[in-house]
């Protein structure tokens, strides 16, 4: 499956759209920082910028942008030097889900280098990678890797350079030995996998580059605070990772915003949780600027803030339900009631907004057509109030997370849900949904191990395709109606084992969350 489609324009003329915040400048050493998927979707990564940083203040070092666009052929368009990616030191990749493994290895063709770590000579230049997958399961990425950076990268990316700089793969574990959050791969999966923590006063993660060719477009992006508090069962940034969240002052954020751009993005898993929130967004407001925000909680909707957004420039609002029914939202400590969302939607009419978005994930444990059932019901009503626009996807349980030990309720059954809630819904509401096949694909992902990352590699040499894909992974057993092969992941930090291990059973039955929603 091919993530590089950013189409209308050509890497020049995205290069000349940029406004430069922290000026570029070179150094004896170069390392590649390729993001997997479309320059479209990967300057709007606030994570990919802050390795750029961070790469950029290494004694020594300089990163080169790359991306993996279709508009571009043979070796990747190196941004700061205008021209196809020389060779370099060093390969650093920023992977933010499981299907971008796929980009990863159409990158490292395009760069002349085996895609696999056993295939390469001793003399290539050392493969890094890091990025938002690693929070969760980052063990197919092993296979590829010379080392792997898990977690929050920005303080590790500078440290692993300058240790491995000129020396012998062969000495990259002895040398990086006492990185927390550094793995380097050996045979067969690894037993543990950290997850490494950021220096606060690294904090906040701001962007280096404004672009205007992107999903965010011409968005200078910071982050209010880092990580979540709450508890959601099936989400990776839960309070257990990391300590949950870490904000930033009010003012220190606000100072960071420079002079000249005209729209922020306000960054972070939890951004509405920031006590200071209402503040922050009135003053940039005040200045002029436009205002987005990557999560909104229903709960945390109140009108002052829904005010404050509206004079930043919103005219949409986006929330999520994540669960079908009030029950099934309960159990999986997730806060959102219909009355919050009720009350946004009236409250955001009044103001001015003009439609609602909402997120849903579907086949949650327990989900029954009686929930679905419920939520047609929920949806229709809020219908009569703003236009609604729903996003639906399966639950993929995560590594890392309570809801791993869960199953993926298969590629058949979601869409016979899906097509039931369509039924239901009765045309009132519009559904935009993530495809039942390729959530599949990415289940296998999130929970396997080396061979699983392998797999990917035969599939992408056969076409790259969901049928490709089926194939691949039927030889390890896994199979699209939710039956699991042998190869998996290590233990995760939060829920054990993965669904189809020994244990993981008894994990689901004995989980708390679990056990209030067989009760209720």
């Amino acid at each position: 499956m091919s993530l590089s489609h950013s189409k209308g324009d050509d890497p020049r003329s995205r290069l000349a759209s940029e406004k430069v915040i922290a000026p570029w400048s070179d150094s004896p050493k170069r390392c590649a920082l390729l993001y997997p998927s479309s320059y479209h979707v990967g300057m709007s990564s606030l994570g990919f910028q802050q390795i750029w940083r961070s790469i950029l203040a290494c004694e020594n070092w300089t990163p080169l942008r790359a991306f993996n666009d279709a508009d571009e052929s043979g070796r990747p368009f190196a941004y700061e030097l205008a021209r196809e990616m020389p060779d370099v030191d060093a390969l650093a990749f920023s992977i933010a889900y499981e299907l971008e493994i796929a980009g990863m290895i159409e990158m490292l063709d395009r760069m002349k280098l085996e895609p696999l770590r056993r295939d390469r000579q001793p003399g290539d230049a050392p493969v890094i990678a890091g990025g938002p997958l690693t929070f969760s399961n980052p063990a197919p990425l092993l296979p590829f890797v010379d080392v792997l950076i898990c977690g929050e990268g920005e303080g590790l990316i500078g440290e692993v350079l300058q240790r491995i700089e000129g020396a012998s793969k062969h000495d990259f574990a002895k040398l990086l030995d006492g990185l927390d959050g550094v793995v380097v791969p050996g045979e067969g999966n690894p037993f543990m996998l950290p997850v490494a923590k950021a220096d606060n006063r690294l904090l906040p993660a701001r962007s280096a580059i404004v672009a205007e060719h992107t999903v965010l477009r011409k968005m200078f992006l910071i982050e209010p605070e880092r990580g979540c508090s709450r508890q959601c069962s099936y989400c990776v940034m839960r309070r257990s990772t990391n300590g949950g969240m870490r904000p930033v002052a009010a003012q220190d954020m606000l100072d960071a915003v420079p002079p000249g751009v005209e729209r922020v993005g306000l960054v972070g898993a939890a951004v509405t949780d920031h006590r200071d929130i209402v503040a922050i967004v009135n003053e940039l407001a005040d200045r002029g600027l436009q205002v987005g925000i990557s999560s909104l909680r229903a709960d945390r909707l109140k009108r002052p803030l829904l005010e404050a957004l509206f004079a930043g420039g919103y005219r949409g609002i986006t929330v999520a339900l994540d669960g079908a029914s009030p029950r099934l939202r309960r159990v999986i400590h997730r806060k959102t009631e219909d009355l919050h969302i009720e009350r946004v939607a009236h409250e955001a009419k009044a103001i001015g907004f003009m439609k609602m978005k909402v997120y849903m994930v579907l086949g949650l444990p327990t989900e029954s057509d009686e929930d679905l059932h419920i939520l047609a019901l929920e949806l229709i009503e809020l219908s009569k109030i703003l236009p609604i626009d729903v996003g639906l996807c399966p639950l993929v349980p995560k590594r890392n997370t309570p809801l791993y030990c869960a199953p993926f309720i298969g590629v058949k059954e979601s869409d016979r849900r899906l097509k039931l809630l369509r039924k239901l819904l009765k045309g009132r509401v519009n559904i935009r949904p993530v495809s039942s096949r390729w959530s599949w694909v990415e289940s296998v992902l999130a929970r396997g191990g080396v061979a699983v990352g392998e797999a990917v590699l035969r599939a992408h040499r056969a076409g790259g395709g969901f049928a490709a894909y089926r194939a691949a992974f039927s030889e390890l057993g896994y199979f699209p109606d939710g039956r699991v092969g042998a190869d998996h992941a290590p233990m995760g930090v939060d829920g054990g084992v993965a669904f189809g291990l020994h244990g993981a059973e008894q994990m689901l039955a004995t989980n708390t969350a679990i056990k209030q929603l067989r009760k209720r």
